[in-house]
């Protein structure tokens, strides 16, 4: 409904009361209605998702409508985030949010900082999703409410023309609440525990939920090495418990992201159950690096399996960990990725070592023999060294090329005395591309940067730091801090009513007409900026 439609409804409720509502002013509660459009998560989780289903299939139509996010461990981060898109580009349009696991993990659990291996309150991160929502909203309704004052000031001034263009601006609205996808690790446990947690992420808000094939209690980052990933079957009962969660809450359109980290993962904790040659489970066991034995040869804790007809012992760690090939990363992320896509997964996330097109679209090209339209969420991680791996796929270039490469050392070229150098432009100019390149070469819909707040936090932090508590004194927050937000129009600059003590004094407005005592008058010094 719209806002004048509410208006007039509201105009009709208040009367049909006897009089007993007549203190009750209907634009002021068809104002209060618009600044509260999602009324719980689930209306987020429904409309969001039907952004990104209608953004994956102009994706499909072009891929140079490939979608963005950056992660967020707090709900501010999140707000800021997207009012600064708003103010840049003027719209939210296939501009999302990320929630990392990682990010909870170091930042958001009760424990203290934790790696990113699954240890932290689980709880927390649909706790995150919705307070990450409630800053989205209130962004919403600072904004609405600023347009509002305009609407009033209008009037006072007898400007229909303004009065009417405000109107339809509040009519046509563009919400910050956008997509969110939601890092469900590997579950947090079985298929019931994933169900149970999927569902409290969907109502907290969220409309795609990210899941990986590491085992539940030996997760580890993506980045890091000791990963152990589970057979076909156990990470497909996962899947499908995402999906039931989706669907008994009434999220249709819910979007699973299926996340493969078998290129850097050799090891598996269990052997796959196969009742077929050929299936999952047998396609699954063939990747494992067993030797050929006879019954002579077993010990009592050996295990077995029949390969060509042969019996073959599976290497096992003392871990009681078992080993796949070396070499058959690759494989196994096609074949991930196929049966996840062909098994109810909407997308697929690729974790890989390093940001290259070409490696990445050399997995896609065969995944899209299988699946043509496949799709990728792609994490372009701090965790690498862009410069570095940047600057050594030109140096290989070049050296394939056959050009004169003795000004450049390839195991150096992260020292800043290449800085200024022309490979070092020609490795910048393929990272600033690397998106638009992906998402066109490589299958890649939407780009992500996982951690990007907790670096600029520490960054920010420690040049605040540098200055305040050094000869720069208060300079070094004001010219560092405040004067840049001055002038590059940085809404928190007004922190109070980025806080929302301007929506405060509306409501009190609203309750107690002229007796409202309100914050924002003359001797605010919000008024100084």
């Amino acid at each position: 409904m719209s806002y004048r439609d509410n208006m007039n409804s509201l105009a009709q409720t208040i009367k049909g009361h006897d009089g007993r509502w007549n203190a009750i002013d209907a634009e002021s509660a068809a104002r209060m209605r618009a600044q509260n459009r999602f009324a719980t998560g689930l209306d987020i989780a429904r409309y969001t998702a039907k952004i990104m289903r209608e953004d994956m299939a102009a994706y499909d139509a072009d891929p140079a409508n490939y979608t963005q996010s950056l992660g967020c461990w707090h709900g501010f981060i999140g707000q800021q985030k997207m009012i600064s898109i708003k103010k840049h580009f003027g719209s939210t349009k296939r501009k999302y949010l990320y929630l990392s696991g990682w990010m909870v993990a170091a930042l958001r659990s009760d424990f203290g900082p934790l790696p990113d291996q699954s240890m932290h309150e689980k709880t927390s991160v649909p706790g995150l999703i919705e307070e990450l929502y409630t800053f989205l909203k209130q962004a919403d309704a600072r904004e609405l409410g600023l347009m509002f004052r305009d609407i009033d000031a209008a009037r006072a001034a007898g400007d229909a023309g303004r009065e009417k263009e405000l109107l339809d601006a509040v009519e046509n609205y563009q919400t910050h609440v956008v997509p969110i996808i939601a890092d469900i690790d590997a579950g947090f446990g079985n298929a019931e525990a994933t169900y149970l947690l999927a569902k409290k992420m969907i109502e907290a808000g969220a409309c795609a939920l990210q899941i990986e094939n590491q085992v539940s209690d030996e997760k580890q980052c993506g980045h890091q090495d000791g990963k152990v990933t589970v057979p076909h079957e156990d990470f497909l009962a996962k899947i499908r418990a995402c999906r039931y969660a989706f669907l008994e809450l009434g999220v249709e359109d819910g979007i699973i992201v299926s996340r493969t980290d078998s290129l850097g993962a050799g090891l598996t904790k269990q052997i796959a159950y196969s009742r077929t040659p050929g299936d999952l489970g047998d396609q699954y066991n063939a990747y494992l690096d067993c030797e050929e034995v006879t019954a002579d040869d077993l010990e009592s804790s050996d295990v077995v399996i029949k390969r060509d007809g042969k019996l073959m012992r599976p290497k096992r760690l003392a871990s009681n960990l078992f080993q796949f090939k070396p070499g058959t990363g690759v494989d196994r992320v096609v074949l991930d990725c196929v049966t996840s896509l062909q098994h109810g997964a909407d997308l697929l996330w690729i974790e890989t070592e390093k940001p290259h097109v070409e490696q990445i679209a050399s997995m896609v090209d065969r995944i899209r023999e299988e699946v043509p339209n496949a799709k990728l969420v792609y994490n372009n991680s701090p965790s690498f060294n862009w410069t570095l791996n940047f600057r050594q796929q030109v140096f290989d270039a070049w050296d394939a090329e056959g050009r004169d490469l003795s000004a450049y050392e390839r195991a150096n070229l992260m020292s800043a005395e290449y800085d200024d150098s022309e490979l070092a432009a020609a490795a910048d100019e393929k990272i600033r591309t690397f998106q638009a390149d992906g998402a066109k070469r490589a299958g890649i819909f939407h780009h992500l940067i996982t951690l990007p707040t907790y670096h600029t936090a520490a960054l920010s932090t420690d040049n605040l730091a540098k200055d305040y508590f050094g000869a720069q004194g208060m300079l070094g927050y004001v010219a560092g801090v405040q004067r840049k937000e001055i002038r590059q129009g940085i809404a928190c600059v007004k922190h109070q009513n980025m806080a929302g003590s301007d929506i405060g004094d509306d409501h009190k407005e609203y309750f107690a007409g002229e007796a409202a005592l309100k914050a924002g008058g003359k001797d605010n010094t919000m008024n100084q900026f």
